[in-house]
């Protein structure tokens, strides 16, 4: 290599770095140098005028387990996460496939209406749903006028049905989003491949199963990291739809960060800074596994 091909090269990398600098910059000022000073406040007590380190020195790491509302706050969070990511999923590539088919007329309606409810805005949508499953909502005026229900009944202030529309709403959210996902991937893989299929005599379901979930396969380990991280740190649906009621039996673990930072009194910054490492490390580690499990290379 010449100078003058060294000297081109030279000055590509540094309009890369010169390029690179300002975004690495804002990257590290906004994002982890934020994420360090909350590792150190895990380790702090006290308000936030008067913080100073813990002793012991994993105080409130410790608190966690004897807290009964955060180990309330991670059940619900897992239940969550168990039944409304594998439904969710299942539907959107179900979708996904139906609304792949070439021959199906409409296509562009009918993909914008799956995916309208991902554009509603998560305080809006919750706010929908609580107007719909109130007392005097729709759903008890319809459920009552059929017979079904003798008088109105307390959706949002049953424990168990208010975790069921939680549910319901995050599927309805959601679901649009990943089929997109799960679309994108579908129009990737040749239409060659299912014709093959059909003149071998393999039926909708063993195609579905042989072909397509195989060759879906690096989308679908996304989609899932992409839920778990999402639904862990659940938010907007317990504060907006239920408030983590009735008795805190929805309070999710983000709600429960936010009522120890600023929503119950004096904010205690510490704890909240160790439940939210704590939090970190389970989407860590579960993004973790999924990648292991759909990673297909010998």
């Amino acid at each position: 290599m010449n100078k003058k091909e060294k000297s081109v090269l030279w000055k590509q990398h540094a309009a890369g770095w010169v390029f690179l600098t300002p975004a690495t910059i804002l990257i590290a000022w906004l994002s982890f140098y934020p994420m360090i000073q909350a590792l150190f406040m895990s380790f702090k007590t006290g308000s936030s005028a008067r913080m100073k380190w813990a002793s012991p020195f994993f105080y409130n790491y410790a608190r966690m387990f004897k807290d009964k509302l955060f180990i309330t706050s991670l059940k619900n969070t897992f239940l969550y996460l168990i039944v409304e990511v594998p439904i969710m999923l299942i539907l959107a590539i179900l979708l996904a496939q139906i609304l792949n088919n070439k021959d199906l007329r409409f296509k562009g309606l009918f993909r914008t209406m799956v995916f309208l409810p991902c554009a509603t805005s998560l305080v809006s949508y919750s706010l929908i749903f609580k107007s719909l499953f109130a007392t005097q909502g729709l759903i008890n005026t319809i459920f009552v006028n059929l017979g079904i229900f003798k008088e109105n009944f307390n959706f949002l202030g049953t424990p168990w049905t208010a975790k069921l529309i939680i549910i319901i709403a995050l599927i309805w959210r959601w679901t649009g989003y990943n089929m997109v996902f799960y679309l994108a991937g579908l129009q990737n893989i040749e239409y060659s491949v299912y014709e093959a299929a059909k003149i071998d005599g393999a039926n909708g379901w063993q195609t579905f199963w042989g072909i397509t979930v195989p060759l879906l396969k690096p989308v679908i380990v996304m989609t899932f990291i992409m839920s778990i991280n999402g639904t862990l740190q659940l938010f907007d649906e317990s504060v907006n739809l239920t408030g983590g009621g009735p008795a805190n039996s929805t309070i999710t673990m983000s709600h429960y960060i936010y009522n120890n930072s600023f929503g119950q009194g004096v904010a205690n910054f510490g704890y909240a800074s160790a439940l939210s490492f704590i939090v970190f490390i389970m989407v860590a580690i579960l993004a973790w596994i999924n990648m292991k499990v759909g990673d297909t290379r010998d």
